[in-house]
């Protein structure tokens, strides 16, 4: 590239809930950050907390040395690189050599499509999905699974450590996409077992707490239950002591998983679990939990319990 990937100007495409905190901290750490959103609200969230915006996804590209996108789907990802309805894409108006950074939730087959043209269209490709949820871009402790290159990783990493404090190189482009989709799943039905777990307590006689000291200290303990526990009390940082205010919401759950049944289908595993939990968390968003941290699951197995 013409300039340090550490040090050249970065285009943050997408400053929703993550991506504008994420770039609020890049700010922060000394890197020179051109933003462009299509959101209203995203714009002026964006420029209220410091961040420098222009008035399309183009002009905050042209010149930049990387190219980072924070969208919702692998389609806006693969459009935003090509681009639609006459409008010039990322990889036409890049400079040469550009390292496009996508740090998007998306299906690993299109994490790769999107490598593969970045690639062809003579630039440099980094899938790096986080994890750690609104609170963890604010902090910048967000967990990156990067997928790459080794020479690309190295350049990334300069980027990703002023967002987060574990960035883990996990193989080749769209591996990054692979470890989230597979970590996401565990998510899911873990915390589906621990919810249930907690209203089978309630029916029981158990309390709360009684419970928790136990599976926590024995062979049930998980990060749902130690870190996000779905009861109030336990744990009380956990969003159940904030009427589930997420946290990570439970649309994003649902989407996640649907993204993990999609790899289990493709690759031809086996995976009722997997399939169970996306039923699960779609139903759960449709009926009033999009907006609610995932946990609250434990209410809607609760009401369906009869209690």
């Amino acid at each position: 590239m013409s300039e340090n990937a550490s040090t050249g100007t970065i285009a943050f495409l997408g400053l929703g809930h993550m991506g504008g905190p994420m770039a609020v901290n890049l700010i922060k750490a000394g890197h020179t950050v051109v933003g462009f959103d299509p959101v209203p609200a995203a714009v002026e969230a964006a420029k209220a907390h410091g961040v420098p915006m222009v008035d399309s996804a183009a002009e905050a590209a042209s010149g930049a040395a990387v190219i980072l996108t924070m969208l919702p789907s692998g389609k806006h990802v693969l459009d935003a690189y090509r681009g639609v309805d006459g409008e010039s894409g990322l990889l036409s108006v890049a400079a040469p050599d550009t390292l496009f950074l996508d740090c998007s939730t998306i299906n690993v087959d299109e994490a790769r499509e999107a490598a593969a043209i970045a690639v062809e269209a003579g630039h440099r490709s980094v899938d790096a999905p986080v994890s750690g949820g609104v609170v963890g871009a604010e902090a910048g402790t967000l967990t990156f699974m990067v997928g790459a290159l080794p020479e690309d990783f190295e350049a990334a990493k300069g980027i990703l450590e002023h967002m987060g404090k574990r960035i883990v190189h996990c193989g080749d482009h769209g591996a990054g996409q692979a470890a989230k989709v597979c970590n996401n799943m565990i998510l899911g039905v873990s915390m589906i077992a621990v919810s249930e777990a907690f209203v089978l307590g309630e029916k029981l006689g158990l309390t709360h707490q009684a419970l928790f000291d136990v599976a926590s200290n024995a062979s049930g303990q998980c990060w749902a239950l130690s870190t996000n526990c779905p009861v109030p009390g336990p744990v009380p940082t956990s969003p159940a002591n904030r009427d589930y205010q997420p946290g990570f919401a439970g649309a994003l759950m649902a989407k996640d998983l649907r993204l993990a049944v999609n790899a289990l289908e493709s690759t031809g595993v086996e995976g009722q679990m997997g399939h169970l939990a996306s039923k699960i968390y779609d139903a759960f968003a449709a009926e009033g939990g999009a907006a609610r941290d995932f946990s609250g699951i434990i209410t809607d197995i609760r009401d369906k319990s009869g209690k």
